[in-house]
């Protein structure tokens, strides 16, 4: 019996030349990260061990990211955490503000995480990682502590579920469409504690900004992981910013999986994930009745240049609602100046658009666009749980950004096409 990419990763880091899903393993890491809302736990608890060095100050990664620029008192403390144990440690990925971007888009732009790869993160998207052909999960802070220090981090061996799609992508259709009409056929806890590997035709023709979101989000519906096959689309990305050598790994062709799901591509229209499950989905073309207070457009999952250029596709010559308010987060440094030579950041701001130094802000209710009471948002992120961009009764639909800017233009949800586009 063969291997799925998963689990070879995951064998070539414990030691094995052969593991099976359910095995209980010890495997060394490539990569450790923590964001300024986790890393502080971390790095209490790595305290308490009493050692003197890290295992390895050029594989963990530091991102402050979450409450930055930091809001209050209390978000500046918790920076002042990580850049202190970044110098005492002299750790060589933290990221101080200026240089810093949201974690999920600035470490594969870095170069930083690479296809082949054993990333944790005490983060639950560090999923995202899986675009790149590396297996890369959510721990919690205590883990990532031990891990720090040893290098090291125990795991069960994930089945994994298969998802082929194939077909022409309708226009306006993109991963963030996919990935939503995948989690809505299978539920938030349909692929609970597995790998999802994405495969087929659409996935290969597929941008790695695209699959940076689809796997972004397999955390959404349970899943311990979600995995792309590296190939020539991943070369390209990665050759250019590697400063270490990468390996390729691809499933057997007579891997076990837990099962084999197929979608055509071509039946699925722009897609809306209505409060307050990323799994309650319906096309956006039926929620034209829901008027909107607020549009998001950025985080881990739609922030970085591709996004930007489809939301800056519709916004050109158009006004956001005046009902409405639109924030727009480039995802890195990197991305906002190409966005800005690009014209993009113009084409916002003239929309009337406001656009944001790089932040999770109102992703997570932090700040920089929370929600009041009654109040509803659009927004390319990637949960719209109870009270997650602000108040417990303020609602969160999520899209692609291109359905996002043009909803902000329209005043409700909507698509661009109603716009002549």
């Amino acid at each position: 019996m063969g291997m799925t990419i998963s689990e070879k990763i995951l064998a070539e880091h414990s030691g094995k030349k052969y593991i099976s899903a359910g095995e209980i393993i010890n495997a060394k890491v490539d990569i450790v990260l923590a964001n300024d809302i986790t890393a502080p736990i971390a790095i209490r608890e790595f305290e308490k061990l009493r050692i003197k060095k890290v295992f390895n100050n050029d594989k963990i990664a530091l991102i402050p990211d979450h409450f930055t620029p930091q809001k209050d008192i209390k978000a500046a403390e918790q920076c002042k955490i990580l850049k202190d144990f970044a110098k005492k440690y002299n750790i060589k990925h933290y990221f101080e503000i200026g240089r810093v971007g949201i974690e999920h888009a600035l470490l594969p732009e870095q170069g930083i995480v690479l296809p082949g790869d054993l990333v944790i993160g005490a983060d639950s998207h560090t999923c995202t990682y899986g675009a790149l052909g590396a297996f890369a999960t959510g721990v919690g802070s205590t883990d990532a502590a031990v891990a720090m220090a040893t290098g090291e981090c125990w795991f069960k061996v994930p089945e994994t579920i298969k998802f082929v799609y194939y077909g022409k992508l309708q226009k306006w259709v993109s991963g963030k469409d996919l990935i939503l009409y995948t989690i809505g056929d299978i539920g938030v806890e349909g692929a609970a504690y597995m790998a999802m590997e994405f495969t087929g035709e659409v996935i290969e023709n597929m941008s790695m900004s695209e699959r940076l979101t689809m796997c972004n989000m397999a955390i959404e519906a349970g899943a311990k992981a979600g995995i792309i096959a590296p190939d020539k689309v991943t070369e390209d990305y990665v050759k250019p910013r590697a400063k270490r050598p990468y390996k390729f790994y691809n499933s057997d062709s007579d891997a076990k999986y837990f099962e084999i799901k197929e979608y055509d591509c071509s039946e699925i229209s722009p897609i809306v994930a209505c409060p307050h499950l990323p799994s309650n989905i319906k096309p956006a073309r039926e929620l034209s009745h829901i008027k909107i207070d607020q549009v998001v457009i950025g985080s881990c999952t739609n922030g970085r240049l591709e996004d930007l250029r489809e939301a800056a596709k519709v916004l050109k010559g158009k006004k956001v609602h005046p009902d409405v308010r639109m924030i727009i987060i480039p995802a890195t440094q990197t991305i906002y100046m190409e966005a800005l030579r690009e014209g993009l950041i113009e084409i916002f701001i003239e929309s009337q658009a406001v656009v944001s130094t790089p932040t999770c802000g109102p992703c997570l209710g932090g700040h920089m666009g929370i929600l009041a009471k009654g109040e509803r948002a659009i927004a390319t992120t990637n949960r719209n749980f109870v009270g997650r961009m602000g108040h417990p009764e303020s609602e969160v639909y999520l899209s692609n950004p291109a359905v996002a800017a043009a909803s902000g233009v329209l005043g409700r949800i909507g698509t661009p096409d109603e716009l002549g586009l």
